[in-house]
């Protein structure tokens, strides 16, 4: 590729890396059977009028595969730690013993097992639209650059072949982790 047309495909690079990046943090939202903490990373707090990631308010740890505690570091935040887990949509039932909160994971029925490799494969698809995304742009303004630098045909055709090959490359690394989420989802 011809230095010119390089800042696109670097910015194409970036965009679909945010993507993959984008998709592995969906993905880790989203329970798979065992406990991790990270399953809690996406709710947020009321904490003194402010919205505060529930990582910054407690202790998360998962000392069993079905079991999430999280020891709070100011217990006056507890109740609305509890409001905020509730509401977060992931079917969690925080129990408050005064200083600890504990939440058990239900084990996954085939249906909602079924429900969540759904949700992954919509959320892989959002991450390979937003790929196919960055490639279109990336062929857009190498058509404008070699369009209004009088570049030769041959440099437009090698740098399309370029992006297209890293899109092909991320699209499998979508596939790849679609695949080992879903496996993961689907073991009992």
């Amino acid at each position: 590729m011809i230095p010119e047309l390089k800042p696109f495909q670097k910015a194409a690079k970036q965009e679909m890396e945010d993507a993959i990046e984008f998709l592995k943090r969906e993905f880790s939202h989203i329970r798979a059977g065992r406990a991790t903490p990270s399953l809690l990373d996406g709710v947020k707090v009321d904490y003194y009028g402010t919205q505060t990631p529930l990582n910054q308010l407690a202790n998360v740890t998962a000392p069993e595969a079905h079991m999430l505690v999280l020891q709070p570091y100011d217990k006056s935040a507890m109740p609305n730690i509890e409001k905020a887990i509730q509401a977060s949509n992931l079917g969690l039932n925080p129990n408050n013993d005064g200083t600890l909160i504990r939440i058990p994971l239900p084990i996954l029925s085939e249906e909602r097992r079924k429900e969540l490799v759904k949700l992954t494969h919509d959320t892989a698809e959002r991450a390979r639209v937003s790929i196919r995304n960055a490639r279109r742009d990336a062929n857009d303004h190498i058509k404008k650059k070699v369009k209004t630098d009088s570049l030769s045909e041959d440099s437009l055709y090698d740098a399309e072949e370029e992006i297209q090959q890293l899109t092909d490359e991320y699209i499998n690394h979508v596939e790849e982790l679609l695949g080992h989420k879903e496996k993961e989802i689907l073991t009992v």
